[in-house]
């Protein structure tokens, strides 16, 4: 079978795409099948998508979905059916933890919930020997029109998943981004990721972690199939168990010798493990911060990490000689405006050399998305409304849509005049 992974850009392309349909597309060769990767421009028209699409003849679609790309792969998915009779499936964070929605789409024959290696691989099977992908009857595959299907286990040992298909990641040239683990221990009540391990509870672990051996076996295939200058690791937390990251850090730079950067948690850092980071080739950490107030992080998104613990990771990630960067929200339920402030405050203090801002969207499946259903904070046609980076669409007692827009652009002005700053510093 030839399997056609549509990756959907909306606002614009992204520096990489979905690591999902790279795992199936190696898994699915594997198996014997050939797949191939459709990058569906945000600027395309209707015309160019269906072209597109039919001149690769696929034998199934396929579609990794967060919240962010939801509507504008619902309007490509009722696009195709309209067009052909491809048959297609959705996988990823908005299947899985809104697949009703998904279902009633049209276009949409199927959804695979939470991991899909092996229930990929046997719905190929069923479709090669003649099956219907709407007549499939497996675990993980919600097929329209059927019921919950249940899960399988998380395969044990993830050490067993072939390497993820580089060329459906649409990498640049030497520079390749890499995934160590799957599941996040931690109970933060805005992120999915968490709710893949709750997802899996009573099945099986969901949080698992691959052998330092394993990584570096894929690096050496990278290295030895063409150029390797730079590691981008995707973990959402790389350095949760440190016995793993030391012995990473010894191994790492006789095997592959290139700066790599990681994302962490300003709590599961010390300066031994910074230093040993640094040693390794380690050139950027991005800390996720999301709000400078206290109350905020611990009561309502359940980061009971201090501001001064924080000021203290970066100030020695700066001194170690490894760039940080800030990530921010606003716009969180609960926030007051003196909460905005004290975000902007916190970033003076932190100083890092980089920082993103987004405003908060409550992903499904998230306990915020929960708080923000039950309190009345979603409007009625929530979901016809795009989850941009810029804009709230909730309905929120202590801030209006202006505190959080003037907030936003403040954050542009920061950024600017940071930007001329350091223009400054370099032509001195």
């Amino acid at each position: 079978m030839h399997i056609v992974f549509l990756e959907i850009d909306t606002e614009a392309e992204w520096a990489v795409c979905s690591l999902g349909p790279a795992f199936l597309a190696g898994v699915a060769r594997e198996a014997g099948h050939s797949a191939e990767l459709l990058r569906i421009g945000s600027d395309w028209t209707n015309e160019h998508v269906v072209r597109m699409v039919s001149n690769r003849e696929p034998d199934l679609l396929g579609m990794s979905l967060t919240s962010r790309q939801w509507l504008r792969g619902r309007e490509i998915a009722g696009l195709l059916r309209e067009a052909g009779d491809w048959p297609m499936i959705a996988g990823g964070l908005h299947a899985t933890f809104s697949p009703e929605r998904v279902l009633e789409a049209p276009g949409f024959d199927a959804v695979c919930l939470g991991e899909g290696e092996a229930p990929f691989v046997a719905l190929l099977a069923h479709l090669s020997s003649g099956g219907q992908i709407r007549d499939a009857s497996l675990r993980n595959i919600w097929v329209d029109g059927g019921t919950h299907p249940g899960l399988a286990p998380p395969i044990p040992e993830i050490d067993s998943i072939p390497f993820m298909a580089r060329d459906m990641l649409d990498e640049h040239p030497g520079v390749v981004h890499m995934a160590t683990q799957r599941g996040c221990p931690f109970p933060c009540t805005y992120c999915a990721a968490r709710m893949y391990d709750q997802l899996y509870e009573g099945i099986g672990s969901y949080g698992r972690r691959r052998s330092v051996e394993n990584v570096m076996a894929e690096l050496t295939a990278i290295a030895n199939a063409g150029p390797l200058h730079y590691v981008i690791f995707l973990d959402d937390t790389f350095t949760i168990h440190h016995p793993w990251v030391f012995e990473f850090c010894e191994v790492f730079p006789r095997k592959a010798g290139v700066g790599f950067s990681i994302h962490a948690r300003a709590e599961t850092m010390n300066p031994k493990l910074i230093d040993a980071l640094a040693r390794a080739g380690c050139k950027h950490v991005v800390y996720g911060v999301e709000s400078g107030s206290e109350r905020i992080r611990r009561d309502v998104m359940k980061r009971p990490v201090s501001n001064d613990r924080l000021i203290d990771v970066f100030r020695r990630t700066r001194e170690a000689g490894i760039m940080a960067t800030a990530n921010y929200m606003l716009g969180i339920p609960g926030e007051k405006p003196a909460d905005l402030v004290a975000t902007m405050e916190l970033h003076s203090d932190l100083r890092p050399l980089d920082f993103g801002y987004f405003v908060f969207y409550p992903f499904p499946g998230t306990q915020l998305f929960e708080l923000c259903r039950q309190n009345g904070y979603l409007p009625e046609k929530w979901e016809e409304m795009p989850a941009r980076h810029d804009r709230s669409i909730l309905d929120l007692p202590d801030l209006s849509p202006e505190d959080i827009t003037n907030a936003y652009a403040k954050w542009g002005r920061i950024r600017e005049a940071e930007t001329r700053a350091r223009t400054v510093v370099k032509r001195n």
